[in-house]
């Protein structure tokens, strides 16, 4: 049966993956990939899909059901990648049995990111088929295509998009959804037990693969020739890139241009687009890596235009306008300047817990000469803003309690560490075993809103269980304190922050109160029930 439906981009992979007949997704919420999970979860009681605790958590599950012959999905944000790097690179090397598809959504512009990395590094990197949709019909279409071209090549496949695809609506048809694969596990134990010898011989199969891959994206039916005469100037557009040179309608100039969404890049392809062309122009959001290897491919004698000459932006997304000028479109003029309107930060929601928690340290920090409060990614990340200014640091998942501890290990006293609590678990638990048992001089604030806040209110994987984790952990039982952040009781909170700042050893302080968001859609579904 055919349907179509208004999705946004991360709707259409969703719907996809149920369509191509998975058995599990496997994520940590991140934007902009969180609604891939969320619409499984509400569309497909069928497909196991709770949230997991970390990127690395994820990709191993996802190992394990395609071991058992079944499909599975894992989607993180560009960041996660790095977390899950360890297994998403050995899988490469152990092959899977059900498919497996790795969807990585990229952020240029960093809207809501510490980088803006390209996720087809990774793909390259471990020697894996790269697909990269240009709409959002072609996410959904390549879904089924994805997981059938890893099971036929016993490889993961990565699947790259960016945050406007990801964000945007469009209309997406849909086919009769493909069964589940039966429970099959695999017999072949040698290739999933990467000791050395077995390692060996798996990467020697990987590396002989390579030329079944290549011959794949030559022949992919997401990489095409739009127009084929000789030109003056030839474009390589690589994903979502393609809407943005179409849009400047770039047959009517007699400019060819070759769509990829499917890597390795179609070297073939390329080279036959050069040979009619005095100069390429390539067009991809994100970093130039197609730029780079085209260059090889075509000589260093051969005129080559991108991010990396200049004639596209080097950092950021891409737009129809900086396309449209690279192509020498000009665009129109004479339109009214836009009026200027003040630039309106982010901050923390009125009523939200995290506020108490800064307004507590920052009254204490204000009596230590040399305090330094290290922060930690999440919506509490906004400490560092405006009327705050409460935090000295934020790089990484986890990164808080680690970077305390190095402080700390360098004299700087007081240091203290505020993490939330799907952090904690995601990232910190491990350096605060780090702390623990070097006895570090630091001070842990868990800033517990029993959810994750800042990517919609997911489940958090450690709600009720903190005090258990930092007493298994090794931190001694009456350094381990819970506090209810009011303002009414901010003389307890900041006696307490005190006391623990002046104990010389590891101590944690969980300010817990439910996150206003998560409380107001409590209670606007619960009147709505009445």
């Amino acid at each position: 049966m055919i349907s179509k439906r208004l999705l946004l981009g991360d709707e259409a992979i969703a719907l996809g993956a149920i369509h191509a007949g998975i058995s599990g997704v496997y994520a940590y919420p991140g934007t902009p990939s969180t609604e891939i999970t969320e619409f499984i979860q509400n569309n497909a009681p069928e497909v196991r899909s709770r949230w997991c605790t970390n990127e690395k958590t994820a990709m191993e599950a996802a190992l394990g059901m395609s071991y058992a012959g079944k499909r599975a999905l894992v989607c993180m944000k560009h960041v996660g990648m790095n977390v899950a790097a360890d297994a998403f690179v050995n899988s490469a090397i152990t092959g899977v049995n059900g498919g497996v598809v790795v969807l990585a959504a990229d952020d240029p512009s960093m809207h809501s990111s510490q980088n803006e990395q390209d996720s087809r590094f990774y793909g390259k990197f471990a020697m894996i088929p790269i697909l990269e949709p240009s709409t959002q019909q072609e996410a959904y279409d390549m879904m089924p295509y994805a997981f059938a071209l890893s099971e036929q090549m016993r490889l993961p496949v990565l699947m790259r998009v960016v945050t406007r695809l990801a964000h945007s609506r469009a209309g997406v048809q849909s086919v009769t959804p493909i069964p589940q694969n039966a429970l099959n596990p695999d017999n072949e134990r040698t290739h999933w037990v990467l000791l050395p010898g077995n390692a060996r011989r798996q990467y020697a199969s990987l590396v002989e693969k390579q030329p079944q891959l290549m011959a794949s994206a030559e022949t992919s039916p997401y990489n095409k020739v739009c127009g084929e005469q000789k030109a003056t100037l030839g474009v390589v557009a690589c994903g979502i890139a393609y809407n943005y040179v179409m849009e400047n309608e770039p047959e009517k100039r007699g400019i060819p241009v070759l769509k990829v969404s499917q890597y390795p890049l179609p070297e073939q392809a390329i080279k036959a687009l050069a040979a009619q062309c005095d100069t390429l122009l390539i067009a991809e959001d994100g970093q130039p890596i197609a730029e780079e290897q085209i260059k090889a491919m075509v000589g260093a004698d051969y005129p080559i235009k991108g991010r990396l000459t200049g004639d596209l932006p080097r950092m950021g997304e891409l737009t129809p306008d900086c396309v449209g000028a690279a192509l020498g479109v000009v665009t129109d003029e004479g339109l009214p300047a836009a009026k200027s309107v003040v630039a309106r930060p982010p901050a923390l929601c009125q009523g939200c817990g995290h506020r108490d928690v800064y307004d507590a340290l920052n009254k204490v920090a204000k009596e230590y000469a040399d305090a330094r409060i290290f922060g930690d990614i999440g919506c509490y990340t906004l400490g560092a803003l405006p009327p705050f200014r409460a935090i000295d640091s934020c790089v990484d998942m986890g990164a808080s309690i680690t970077m305390a501890k190095g402080a700390a290990d360098a004299g700087v006293h007081p240091a203290i560490a505020v993490i939330g609590d799907s952090t904690f678990t995601h990232s910190g638990m491990t350096g605060l075993l780090d702390a623990v048992n070097d006895g570090a001089n630091i001070t842990v604030v868990i800033s517990d809103n029993l959810t994750t806040a800042m990517t919609g209110g997911q489940d958090s994987a450690g709600t009720n269980k903190f005090e258990a984790i930092c007493l298994g952990l090794g931190v001694e039982p009456e350094h381990v304190r819970v506090v209810v952040p009011l303002p009414k009781n901010m003389e307890e909170i900041t006696q307490i922050i005190r006391e623990e700042i002046e104990y010389n050893g590891v101590s944690v302080i969980i300010p817990r109160r439910e996150c206003i968001q998560t409380l107001n859609r409590k209670l606007r579904q619960k009147r709505a029930q009445q």
